[in-house]
């Protein structure tokens, strides 16, 4: 029999190259997959992970994907580090292009430059009310904010639905749950003429910049850092653990309602019965990948991208279910957990107990 022990000190170096190792693992589980689904591995792997960047119009389509992941990975990691736990990414996105959308069609025929700003206003705010519900409950009730935002996805997509089928769908749409498409001013600017990569990508780098500097430069972000990795220490020292939930939902809220207005008013165009595909959950992958850190989210997001656009390319070229990106990810967070566990604790065999002293044979002598 064995146990796990906890490691004094963790390995610095092994907590960086553990999303490198937990990648490497995903392949080689990768490889016997794709001979268990009677693919030669090799050109599986070309098609799945090489392929979709050897053209620019992919490398757009990466950047593209890309940008919703850092935008929530971002805010995710943050609450993160402070022990704050949010699952309703997706919601909020969602909950932030509806709150975009609206503004985007009450000024339809606007053509102003203050539409763009208004609507990147809009869907933060919009992202920021649906993340105050779980903050307010678990500040004022201690509930679990896991819970509740995770229940609050589905109710965002929901309210979504409601919206598309009734009072925001297209009239001349011939009845297809979406809306009217927005107008050039609510619409976000293309990078390159001919892809579909917008100007949402340089402020998800944005994004990721300004939360780098605010956990390595301010005092909030070191109170957070804290209050994830030792919360007695930081009750001991007075910092307030409501303030760091608020500050944490309300960031992680916002970055994820700008990802929603970066779908609807870029590659969509429109409010559809759904505006995302699960980012805000793969976010959290994301988050984990990149080891909570804003640049690291960056690298992750990439190659979370990478896993989106190649599945879509495995569909085409090899016949492969649309199940094999989200196996991928699965694998790819099972192997960074994995890594994570060995990092952190040690098996040590358990010494059996010793065993008593045998009692003495030997006939003691009686005096007759």
């Amino acid at each position: 029999m064995s146990r796990l022990e906890a490691r004094p000190a963790p390995s610095r170096a092994m907590m960086l190259a553990s999303p490198l190792i937990a990648a490497a693992a995903m392949l080689v589980s990768g490889s016997l997959l794709f001979l268990f689904l009677g693919q030669e591995p090799l050109h599986a792997f070309y098609v799945y992970f090489v392929k979709p960047a050897t053209s620019l119009y992919g490398v757009g389509e990466l950047l593209l994907k890309a940008t919703p992941l850092i935008l929530c990975g971002v805010g995710l990691a943050l609450g993160f580090r402070a022990n704050v736990h949010n699952i309703g990414a997706d919601g909020q996105l969602t909950m932030g292009a509806v709150a975009a959308g609206c503004v985007a069609l009450y000024f339809d025929g606007v053509e102003a430059a203050w539409v763009l700003p208004l609507m990147l206003l809009a869907g933060a705010l919009g992202g920021m009310a649906w993340a105050a519900v779980p903050a307010l409950l678990r500040t004022r009730f201690n509930t679990s904010e896991i819970l509740v935002s995770l229940m609050l996805v589905y109710v965002a997509y929901l309210f979504l639905g409601y919206l598309v089928h009734g009072p925001l769908r297209d009239p001349a749409g011939f009845n297809f749950p979406q809306s009217k498409m927005f107008g050039a001013a609510a619409t976000l600017p293309l990078l390159v003429e001919g892809l579909r990569v917008n100007a949402a990508f340089p402020l998800s780098l944005l994004a990721a910049g300004g939360a780098w500097f605010f956990c390595r430069h301010t005092f909030a972000g070191y109170r957070m850092q804290v209050s994830g990795m030792a919360p007695a220490a930081a009750l001991y020292a007075g910092f307030s653990e409501p303030r760091n939930v608020w500050l944490a939902f309300m960031a992680s809220g916002a970055l994820a309602g700008l990802a929603g207005v970066g779908e609807v008013a870029g590659p969509l165009g429109q409010l559809q019965g759904s505006v995302s595909p699960g980012y805000g959950f793969a976010a959290i992958i994301v988050a984990y990948v990149g080891r909570l850190h804003p640049l690291g989210v960056v690298l992750a997001a990439l190659l979370m991208s990478l896993l989106y656009i190649g599945g879509e390319s495995a569909q085409i070229e090899l016949q492969l279910p649309s199940a094999i990106t989200g196996l991928f990810q699965g694998l790819l967070l099972f192997y960074l957990l994995a890594a994570d566990l060995f990092i952190h604790y040690r098996v040590k065999p358990r010494t059996r107990p010793a065993a008593p002293a045998a009692l003495s044979t030997e006939t003691v002598p009686h005096e007759s």
